[in-house]
C-alpha cells in the first residue's frame, strides 16, 4: 500500500478504467485538482508485484470558513480486486490517519455507508425537492439567465469569483448565473440521473432568494439549453422546499470533522464536481 503520487495517477485511472465504470474519463477525472492546494497525495493505492489492485481516490482543498483556515479531503472512487478486499480498510484508515482534515464522503454505496458510520462519520441532512423544468413563457423584466463564462467572470465577485475560478475547468461542474437588476446568484450544477432522467444536480447557490424568485427563467434555461427534465436541489442548499416542486430523500452525503458543524459543509472541491458519470 502507498500515498497515489502524480506519476500513478495514469496507471490508477487504467485500472479505474478496468474494474470500476467504464464510462467515466478517468484519465481526466484522476488529474490533478483544478484548484491550487498542497495536497499530500492522490489517495492511496494498493500493489501486488507491478499491478494495481485497489485504489481509494482523494481531492483536498484549504478553504477559509467563518474566519478560519481549514482543510478539506474529499474521498472519491474506491475500487478493491475481489481476492484483495480484506486491505480495504487498511486503504480507508490509511486516508482517515491523515491528521488536520474534515473529511467528506460525497458518493457513498451502501457497504462504505455502514463502515463510515462505524468509523464516526455522521449523515448530513440531504432532504431535497425535485423541480420539474417548464419551458414557462419568457417575460419581461424577469430575471436573466447565462451559462456564458465572460458574463459570468464580469458578474461576480470577491469569493464567488474565486469558487469560479477554482471549478471553471472542474470536468463535471456546470456554471451558470442568474442577473436580476443589481443583484445575482451563482450556481454551479451538474447532470445526474434521477428515475433515469436527465437531471440538473444543483452544488452551490450563493443567493437562495434569488434563485427562488428566479425558478422559472432557470428551469426553461435547464430544458431547452440542455434538455434536462427537472433540477434537484437539497434543501440545506437552497433554505425552503420551491414553489411546485416534490419532496424526496436525497442521495446520502457523509462527513467527519472535529471543527465543523453541518451546515459549513458543502459540496464544492469534491469528486461531485470533478467526476462526471
Amino acid at each position: 500500500m502507498k500515498p497515489i503520487a502524480a506519476e500513478d495517477l495514469s496507471e490508477v485511472a487504467d485500472f479505474l478504467q478496468a474494474n470500476l465504470n467504464d464510462q467515466v474519463p478517468w484519465a481526466e477525472a484522476c488529474a490533478p485538482m483544478p484548484w491550487n492546494v498542497a495536497a499530500p497525495n492522490h489517495g492511496f493505492m494498493l500493489r501486488d508485484g507491478q499491478r494495481v489492485v485497489g485504489a481509494l481516490l482523494a481531492l483536498y482543498s484549504e478553504r477559509l470558513v467563518s474566519g478560519r483556515s481549514e482543510r478539506f479531503c474529499n474521498m472519491g472512487s474506491w475500487c478493491v480486486l475481489p481476492d484483495y478486499r480484506s486491505w480495504s480498510i487498511s486503504l480507508l484508515k490509511a486516508l482517515l490517519g491523515q491528521e488536520g482534515y474534515s473529511f467528506t464522503v460525497l458518493t457513498p454505496d451502501t457497504g462504505s455507508q455502514e463502515i463510515l458510520a462505524w468509523l464516526g462519520f455522521r449523515a448530513l441532512d440531504t432532504t431535497a425537492a425535485v423541480i420539474p423544468n417548464v419551458p414557462w413563457p419568457a417575460l419581461p423584466g424577469q430575471t436573466k439567465v447565462s451559462a456564458d463564462p465572460v458574463v459570468i467572470g464580469r458578474t461576480l465577485t470577491g469569493t464567488q469569483l474565486a469558487l469560479y475560478g477554482d471549478h471553471a475547468k472542474a470536468m463535471a461542474a456546470r456554471h451558470l448565473v442568474l442577473i436580476r437588476d443589481d443583484d445575482y446568484c451563482y450556481v454551479i450544477w451538474r447532470e445526474a440521473t434521477y428515475g433515469r432522467k436527465p437531471v440538473a444536480q444543483i452544488l452551490h447557490v450563493s443567493n437562495p432568494t434569488l434563485f427562488h424568485r428566479s425558478l422559472f427563467p432557470l428551469a426553461r434555461h435547464l430544458l431547452l439549453r440542455y434538455r434536462l427534465v427537472a433540477t434537484l436541489a437539497e434543501l440545506r442548499l437552497v433554505d425552503y422546499k420551491p414553489y411546485l416542486s416534490v419532496k424526496y430523500d436525497g442521495w446520502p452525503k457523509l462527513y467527519l470533522s472535529t471543527s465543523l458543524a453541518p451546515e459549513q459543509i458543502d459540496y464544492l472541491y469534491s469528486e461531485l464536481a470533478c467526476v462526471p458519470w
